[in-house]
């Protein structure tokens, strides 16, 4: 009699659950946004954001947070005028930030250039990019400033890498060009 409890208990447990099923909808969401996405029209008012203007727009007349503008244009005359133009990193923690370059010259440019700066990396000797100069090309006549400019709108087949690095991190990766300059003409 006592397993005969036990059977229709579990019976009755089954069908209970079974009742509670639906094949339409999973029971038990955690996270129903990922079930289910909330669909907005692109240019239309949503409720979340204040007085339903479209999107967030930054104030008039402001920058971006940690973007500072480039003074000078993307022209032969800009770069002849950005020659002229100095680091304007620390002095002091010149060595950190040639470290600092050094680490971000061989993720971004070491392929190309070489870790030495001759010219010769990696897609060099494979020939996939051509006509890489070396640093140490006196008719070229790098300073800090044209690299700066090289890095923030591209020159020939290299493309700018203001959208990989900021401000700081090219500054960085500039001086730490004119290192390996140095360091070839010696």
């Amino acid at each position: 009699m006592n397993s005969f409890k036990k059977i229709i208990m579990i019976v009755v447990l089954m069908i209970a659950l079974v009742a509670c099923q639906d094949d339409s909808k999973p029971n038990y969401q955690y996270m129903p946004n990922m079930y289910e996405p909330v669909g907005y029209e692109t240019y239309g008012e949503v409720g979340f954001l204040p007085d339903n203007q479209e999107a967030l727009v930054p104030p008039a007349n402001t920058i971006n947070r940690g973007w500072l503008p480039y003074g000078f244009e993307n022209t032969p005359e800009g770069k002849e005028l950005a020659r002229l133009n100095t680091s304007p990193l620390d002095s002091l923690a010149k060595d950190e930030n040639l470290a600092v370059g050094g680490q971000l010259y061989t993720i971004y440019c070491a392929i190309c250039h070489g870790d030495k700066g001759k010219g010769q990396g990696t897609l060099v000797k494979r020939e996939k990019i051509l006509g890489v100069p070396s640093y140490d090309d006196a008719a070229r006549n790098i300073t800090v400033g044209t690299t700066f400019h090289t890095m923030q709108y591209g020159l020939n087949s290299m493309g700018s890498y203001a959208s990989q690095m900021n401000t700081t991190e090219m500054w960085q990766v500039s001086e730490y060009v004119m290192k390996l300059k140095q360091d070839l003409t010696k």
